[in-house]
């Protein structure tokens, strides 16, 4: 099966590092333009667009902050006046702010669900009207527009001390599986991803040494995953490969989501 993005445009939000960047490497490589959007630090998106085009690819970075309705319409019209198209949104902003619920401050829970729930909400709207207005492009993809919305295990498996960021990712799955009911018949595929632990910068305390030992005594597969996992998910279900998947959630976790603490407790 070959798998190829020619001629296609994605904006992928927050990647100028781990899991974003990755998967806009990944996207760039099978072909597609991309439009790497970062929040604050412009260096990081700016290399890696400098990294894509010097390979041959097609990359700009631009700054916005998703949890704000005017820099997402800002960020889309930026990558319609570079590009012309939009066919790939990959909704991946998000962060944690975190604290046992009886100390966390209504600013924390409020900005983690602005950028991780609402802001996924307004790039989705922003694409939407795109795709619709767009229609299938004939010989570039089978769909008007895909998707594909980052959320994490913790959409199914509860996380004491972060509530907000699992709150978040719990609203992803029924605000992806919702609009995908509600644009499918415009041939529209919407769908999403749940990493599971992967290895980025943010993750490295968890991911080495004794940290990491007692991390896989969750990962019934018994590695951590590393960004590629999550890219290569991203570029199959960009593609027309997976065209009559809608609605789904892919997990990239390595069988996290499996409970495996519960083995041998049945």
């Amino acid at each position: 099966m070959h798998i190829s993005l020619e001629g296609q445009v994605a904006v992928v939000t927050g990647a100028s590092s781990g899991i974003g960047a990755g998967v806009a490497r990944g996207l760039a490589e099978a072909g597609a333009a991309v439009v790497l959007n970062y929040n604050s630090q412009p260096e990081p998106a700016e290399k890696l667009a400098a990294e894509i085009k010097a390979k041959g690819g097609r990359a700009i970075a631009v700054g916005a902050d998703v949890s704000k309705e005017a820099d997402v319409e800002k960020l889309f019209d930026a990558a319609l006046k570079a590009f012309g198209f939009i066919d790939i949104l990959i909704a991946n902003s998000g962060l944690q702010k975190d604290a046992p619920a009886m100390e966390m401050t209504l600013a924390d829970w409020n900005k983690v669900i602005e950028v991780n729930l609402t802001g996924q909400f307004l790039c989705a709207r922003a694409a939407l009207r795109i795709f619709d207005k767009q229609g299938i492009r004939q010989g570039v993809s089978r769909a008007a527009g895909k998707i594909i919305h980052m959320s994490s295990v913790h959409q199914v498996i509860p996380w004491a001390g972060h509530v907000n960021y699992a709150a978040s990712k719990g609203g992803i799955d029924l605000l992806m599986r919702t609009l995908a009911q509600e644009t499918g018949e415009k041939r529209i595929r919407i769908n999403s991803i749940a990493p599971g632990a992967i290895r980025t910068a943010i993750n490295t305390k968890a991911t080495t040494g004794d940290a990491e030992k007692n991390l896989l005594k969750l990962i019934p597969y018994g590695r951590v995953g590393e960004v590629e996992d999550v890219a290569n998910a991203a570029v199959f279900l960009a593609s027309d490969a997976s065209d009559y998947i809608v609605g789904a959630t892919l997990f990239i976790d390595g069988g996290m989501s499996l409970y495996p603490e519960f083995r041998n407790n049945g």
